[in-house]
């Protein structure tokens, strides 16, 4: 399995400036407030979210993690996006952007890959793990999209042209008052490429997030 992808919103991210690749992290946030569709119910929402914790918990106290799978519901394949936050601000984002494993295994890894492989942050401490709040991203799988159907505030983007790829999640334009062209070309400027490439031959794709944490559970 690839490792999973950190989405940065409005600036490069590290190893490489806006690049999303399936073998290397990118880095988000995710503070806006998108539409966000309700799949997941409040109780599958509250274990998804203690497995988050868990994840990094489990990992810091250096104790064994299942990932058993408790229902065929958390088996379905969906990228996902795990993001922290410590007091208020960003203590790292990773994900997944597509479909790769079942989305229980995806916000476990997500999880620890978010507290301890954003390379943005310091590996996240015991005393710091309890103070944690996570939020989740649970994406619908990528579609091809025309530019005049995307909706800001309910579609997140993924561009590709010539190699390159930049995503960027439902929140982010929310957040920062874009409207859609920027929102596509901030999409483009996240992948590396030239931010007028939604309008000469790139990939453009759109999905949906389901977003919930531990401060909008239920």
């Amino acid at each position: 399995m690839s490792p999973p992808l950190h989405n940065s919103p409005s600036e490069a991210a590290a190893p490489e400036p806006g690049a999303v690749k399936d073998s290397k992290p990118v880095s988000c946030a995710t503070s806006g407030q998108a539409i966000s569709a309700q799949e997941f119910s409040p109780q599958e929402r509250a274990l998804l979210l203690h497995l988050a914790h868990d994840s990094i918990a489990s990992a810091l106290q250096d104790r064994a993690f299942s990932l058993e799978i408790p229902t065929s519901h958390f088996a379905e394949h969906r990228g996902a996006f795990t993001s922290l936050y410590l007091r208020r601000e960003l203590r790292g984002c990773v994900g997944y952007v597509l479909p790769s494993c079942p989305v229980y295994r995806a916000v476990a890894e997500t999880a620890r890959a978010a507290a301890f492989e954003d390379n943005r942050f310091p590996p996240v401490t015991k005393k710091e793990a309890d103070l944690l709040e996570i939020e989740l991203s649970i994406l619908s799988p990528p579609q091809p999209v025309q530019p005049e159907e995307i909706e800001v505030g309910r579609h997140g983007l993924l561009v590709t042209w010539h190699g390159r790829r930049g995503l960027l999640l439902p929140q982010v334009p929310i957040e920062h008052g874009w409207d859609r062209t920027t929102f596509l070309e901030q999409t483009c400027r996240k992948a590396g490429v030239p931010i007028d490439a939604w309008q000469k031959g790139a990939i453009i794709e759109a999905f949906t997030a389901e977003v919930f944490g531990d401060k909008t559970y239920p």
